[in-house]
């Protein structure tokens, strides 16, 4: 019969539990002398039931084995400590290697800002002007590259532009055209304009005695 797994947590049912951990108990007490006795190994065990009952196996004195294990316990810890103060060590260094290059680099800044070039030999002064004009060349490319970009989105607005314009002259052209005005309208028009004229009638103010006139 195929042993089914057994899931890994507490069992609810206090008998099946002590059956459990007696059965488990003596395989690993097995177990551990096998180790001792198959590898030459030094094997101390020690368990603890439910109830505080003391299990234990020990391949040679078990106060012995404890104290050894104490003794490389406290190594380990030296060693760890050890380790932890060279890792700090090396962390201060790189921290002082880094505030140095952080501080070479705010030097060489203001120099090319042109501060603080009191102190600056005919050499260094060389440097930083050589260093300003390659700076100037490349600020120049890229402007002049820019520049050609912007040009050419122009052109090719302007071709789409010109090619829209030729499209609506097209569509214009291909439009008919309005009607002219028939003759009797237009002479209509002009006597309508002509009544107006005379129908106006030109008037003066006078303000005054009438001014008699002789017969």
């Amino acid at each position: 019969m195929v042993r089914g797994k057994v899931q890994m947590k507490r069992i609810e049912n206090l008998s099946s539990r002590q059956v459990t951990f007696s059965k488990r108990r003596n395989g690993l007490l097995k177990k551990a002398n096998e180790l001792s006795v198959l590898c030459d190994a030094e094997v101390a065990l020690i368990i603890f039931s439910q109830k505080g009952r003391l299990y234990d196996f020990a391949s040679s004195n078990m106060q012995k084995t404890i104290e050894r294990y104490h003794e490389r316990a406290r190594e380990t810890m030296v060693d760890n400590s050890t380790e932890l103060q060279q890792y700090m060590e090396h962390l201060k260094h790189e921290t002082a290697n880094m505030a140095k290059k952080i501080e070479i680099l705010e030097v060489s800044k203001r120099k090319l800002m042109g501060q603080g070039l009191g102190s600056c030999s005919m050499d260094e002064l060389q440097e930083i002007d050589s260093k300003l004009e390659r700076s100037l060349e490349n600020i120049r490319a890229r402007k002049a590259q820019l520049f050609k970009d912007e040009i050419e989105s122009l052109k090719a607005r302007q071709c789409l532009l010109l090619e829209e314009n030729a499209n609506l002259r097209e569509k214009c052209r291909l439009m008919p055209t309005p009607s002219a005005t028939p003759p009797t309208q237009r002479k209509e028009r002009g006597n309508c304009s002509k009544n107006a004229q005379n129908s106006e009638v030109e008037t003066e103010l006078f303000i005054g005695l009438p001014v008699m006139r002789c017969a």
